[in-house]
């Protein structure tokens, strides 16, 4: 089943081509000064934007901040872009690229990243763009690692884990040592659970032929889910919303002793939990026996809209924004973010010492986990029906209404229904 103008056409080489996007040769650049609007909503962004511009003059970026892309910023380029109306450069989430490529809005940069396309690895790349070629360049990664309450540890006598089955028996040495404590809570964000897929080597899409595959209900899938329902049932982690203030005051309060999640969760643990300042650590992401591969969750990149009329100027801007150290240095210190250019894990700015966790310079762990991201992961041009639905799924958990291998086979179920309905060729 196809759409003849917006479907996907893939190949099992290339892993997808999609015949909606500008994938031929990118458009000419019109002579005179380029003038480039560029929508965003991350902090820093409108710092390095301001940097550019002071040594520019023959380009300038108008940087326009928006609402959050999945709190209605993706709607709104979506809909510009419908209207010839959409900016030069968006800033879009890794796992939702693909829906943009699908929707054939974004415009192939691949002659303008050419020189610098061995500052990012291949996996970063990966994210923004199919058969090689480019629709926009990478920003920030995030791999994951483990937070945790050194002070509890320690006076618990606890060592960190650092494979998973170490991390069960952390869990009820925990509960043990405080009945009312807990190691950790139960990750029911879907794009956080991703991660713990992406690490498990558990994908949740991939190509045969010319046609999508979804393996959300797979054998892999299904031992990840497994992992944390069993931690569940043993009542060994809580079950508090997501990014819930319910969930900052136990980690605040020594309650919950640990989050394993991306480098990001730096700024969520120290925004919101005032009151353990100085007591947190940084540890690496527990491994699955023996691999030494970890997740990634989050990271975005600066994407080129297909009606920009100064791409190759674009494409300059959004590569200076990710290589430059001035500009990386702003937006390790305003975004938190750990750099997906080589260049940029470079910068000093990752040595720094952070008063919040104990003086550690807890990027440099990041810095080495980044090389050991599992390079096989692809997101699907689905993600807003495959993630909602996995999140209705988990969230039924904490109250035994379901379990992960059901949210795990609804999600499955509703994203082969939403690729037919959109006219994806899909193999069963």
């Amino acid at each position: 089943m196809r759409r003849a103008r917006l479907a996907a056409a893939l190949t099992a080489a290339a892993g997808i081509i999609l015949t909606g996007c500008s994938g031929g040769a990118p458009g000419a650049s019109s002579s005179g000064p380029a003038d480039i609007t560029f929508w965003g909503w991350a902090e820093g962004y409108e710092k390095s934007v301001a940097l550019w511009n002071k040594t520019h003059p023959d380009i300038q970026v108008k940087y326009e901040h928006i609402t959050d892309g999945g709190a209605g910023g993706y709607d709104k380029m979506l809909t510009a872009a419908k209207a010839s109306k959409a900016p030069c450069l968006a800033q879009i989430g890794y796992e939702t690229f693909s829906s943009f490529l699908a929707s054939g809005v974004l415009q192939d940069v691949s002659a303008y990243v050419k020189p610098q396309k061995g500052e990012f690895e291949d996996w970063v790349w990966n994210n923004v763009g199919v058969d090689g070629k480019a629709y926009g360049i990478p920003v920030d990664t995030a791999p994951m690692g483990m937070f945790y309450r050194a002070d509890l540890f320690t006076k618990a006598h606890i060592e960190v884990p650092k494979t998973w089955d170490e991390f069960t028996a952390a869990a009820a040495k925990v509960k043990a040592a405080d009945p009312k404590s807990r190691l950790m809570n139960l990750p029911t964000d879907p794009y956080l659970y991703a991660g713990f897929a992406w690490q498990g080597d558990a994908p949740w899409f991939g190509t045969k032929g010319d046609a999508w595959s979804v393996s959300l209900d797979s054998a892999a899938n299904s031992r990840v889910g497994e992992y944390w329902q069993g931690l569940f049932d043993k009542d060994l982690v809580t079950s508090y919303p997501a990014f819930d203030a319910a969930l900052y005051s136990a980690w605040s309060k020594g309650t919950v002793w640990a989050e394993v999640g991306p480098v990001w969760s730096a700024s969520l643990i120290r925004d919101n939990s005032a009151g353990s300042a100085g007591k947190w650590a940084v540890a690496p992401m527990p491994r699955w026996g023996t691999t030494d591969a970890v997740g990634n969750s989050g990271g975005s990149a600066t994407a080129v809209m297909k009606d920009c009329a100064h791409p190759k100027e674009a494409t300059q801007f959004a590569l200076w924004m990710s290589t430059n150290a001035d500009s990386v240095s702003n937006l390790i210190a305003s975004a938190a973010i750990l750099p997906a250019s080589k260049s940029g894990l470079t910068n000093p700015a990752l040595d720094a010492p952070q008063s919040y966790y104990g003086g550690q310079p807890i990027y440099q762990t990041f810095r080495d986990e980044a090389a050991k991201v599992n390079s096989t992961w692809r997101w699907g041009p689905v993600m807003s029906t495959t993630a909602s639905a996995l999140g209705d799924g988990l969230g039924k958990v904490h109250t035994k209404k379901g379990t992960f291998q059901d949210a795990l086979g609804g999600a499955q179920k509703n994203t082969v229904s939403a690729l037919q309905t959109q006219g994806f060729s899909v193999s069963q």
